[in-house]
């Protein structure tokens, strides 16, 4: 049995800004309509397989939850991180909830955020690894180098290993950290090495076993972590001091550098992680003077360029080799031998306490979603979706009121003692003070404006008196 496991987890910044700290770059559509969290799934279609576990950070569920269930994409669970601690303690916690499943589960342990052109290859690499994965193999999968990238680690291939008439696996003979170009260079030349992709497939079973006998403190800790689990909604939640407790480490270092049952088999499948501007620009399709162009973008004497518009019409005029990125609240411009640097920009907004590294105009909640449209010192205005059948919690605010127009569908509202409804171009006074919610008890989406005032307009001015929305965390 065939149980993918999808690491959803991360919070980069090297796709800045459309990547944010709350909207990480697993969450982008970077190369069609759909984002990559979801082509991820997608990639799936065609392999024999179990509904896969998802595995996040807490703050992000509702853009996993949502962005599933805008694909429809079945699953096993929804795996929440309170914390960050890198991929064996997620991989081992997976692997215990996978052995409720099956004790002989094949965990195929795939990153959210790659980009995979080929997925004929990336089916047939799969199957390749299947015979040894299922003989106690721990299978990573190497990616054929084709540069001399410096931002990747490689893989020093060994021999080859055959297993039921298969022949495309190899020992491995090392696992090598980041090079310099030099090294690279000599990497590339010998034919020896692969790119170390980040995948994997092994018995839940066997990697348990392993990550006991190499790091027995991680196994302890997920052990304890797991036996505090429990379901909240769509979400598998545990005890935040037990996982806070869990060493931080990666598979690598805790396992696969470790064990004698390695195996790395090659694949070549148009694969990249769209770590930098640059990488996203070359699994883009290009026009005939190389430009990568995303949303309303028009270029005159524009060459070798990745321009993305989200808002606005965007337009280039003899330029090259630039990185042009626009969001609804901020603009990239850089050259495209210099986004390792957008790094740079991301602490600078730190330092300057400013809110563009975080998150983007548009929150999304259980219930829906709002984006801000405007705001000053005393009033904020916000476009505000509430999926059909979900409602807001019960709250109130001490420092600021609140105007609802109903721009579109049905608004069920709670005012105080009040229940009433108002529709399209209708609306409410919402006073300091008042208890209220909103609900959208139709068949469509409701779309209504709401203005803020008042001399305090921060989201941590709100009481829930709903207890289970208030333990889900959020405004609203």
């Amino acid at each position: 049995m065939l149980i993918p496991v999808i690491m959803a987890g991360g919070s980069g910044s090297r796709l800045w800004p459309l990547s944010r700290t709350k909207y990480p770059k697993q969450f982008l559509s970077v190369t069609d309509e759909q984002t990559m969290l979801q082509k991820t799934l997608e990639r799936m279609n065609g392999l024999e397989h179990h509904s896969p576990f998802v595995i996040c950070n807490e703050e992000h569920r509702f853009l996993v939850a949502e962005q599933l269930r805008r694909v429809n994409a079945s699953h096993s669970g929804i795996l929440l991180e309170p914390v960050g601690r890198n991929t064996a303690p997620a991989v081992a916690l997976a692997a215990q909830m996978t052995q409720g499943i099956g004790d002989d589960a094949l965990m195929l342990v795939l990153a959210a955020d790659h980009v995979i052109k080929d997925t004929e290859s990336f089916h047939k690499a799969v199957e390749a690894a299947i015979p040894y994965a299922e003989r106690g193999e721990m299978v990573t999968f190497g990616i054929g180098a084709t540069s001399p990238e410096t931002g990747y680690g490689y893989i020093k291939t060994g021999a080859s290993i055959e297993v039921n008439g298969s022949d495309k696996g190899f020992s491995v003979d090392s696992f090598v950290e980041k090079p310099d170009i030099e090294t690279a260079q000599e990497y590339l030349k010998s034919g020896n090495y692969l790119w170390n992709s980040g995948m994997f497939l092994f018995k839940a079973s066997v990697y348990l076993e392993e990550l006991a006998k190499f790091r027995p403190d991680i196994f302890e800790a997920c052990t304890q972590a797991h036996e505090s689990c429990f379901g909240d909604l769509d979400f598998t939640r545990m005890c935040p001091d037990l996982f806070a407790a869990i060493p931080d480490e990666s598979i690598d270092f805790a396992v696969m550098e470790k064990t004698d049952k390695a195996i790395v088999v090659p694949m070549n499948a148009e694969w990249s992680d769209v770590g930098s501007w640059s990488a996203l620009w070359e699994v883009n399709d290009k026009d005939d003077n190389g430009n990568a162009t995303r949303g309303d973008v028009l270029t005159e004497d524009t060459q070798d360029s990745f321009i993305y518009s989200q808002n606005k019409l965007v337009a280039t005029v003899g330029v090259a080799n630039l990185i042009v990125v626009e969001t609804k609240d901020a603009v990239l411009v850089a050259n495209k031998d210099k986004v390792q640097d957008v790094k740079a920009i991301v602490s600078q907004l730190k330092s300057a306490g400013r809110t563009e590294y975080l998150q983007h105009r548009e929150v999304f909640r259980p219930w829906g979603s709002h984006d801000t449209v405007s705001e000053g010192d005393r009033y904020h205005v916000k476009q505000v979706h509430v999926k059909p059948k979900e409602k807001t919690a019960l709250q109130m605010h001490y420092h600021r009121a609140e105007h609802w127009i109903v721009v579109s569908g049905t608004a069920k509202v709670t005012k105080g003692d009040e229940t009433f409804l108002i529709s399209e171009n209708q609306s409410t006074y919402i006073p300091i003070g008042m208890p209220h919610a909103i609900e959208n008890p139709g068949q469509v989406p409701l779309e209504l404006i709401e203005v803020r005032s008042g001399s305090y307009l921060a989201e941590d001015d709100i009481v829930r008196f709903d207890e289970q929305t208030s333990k889900l965390g959020g405004d609203y």
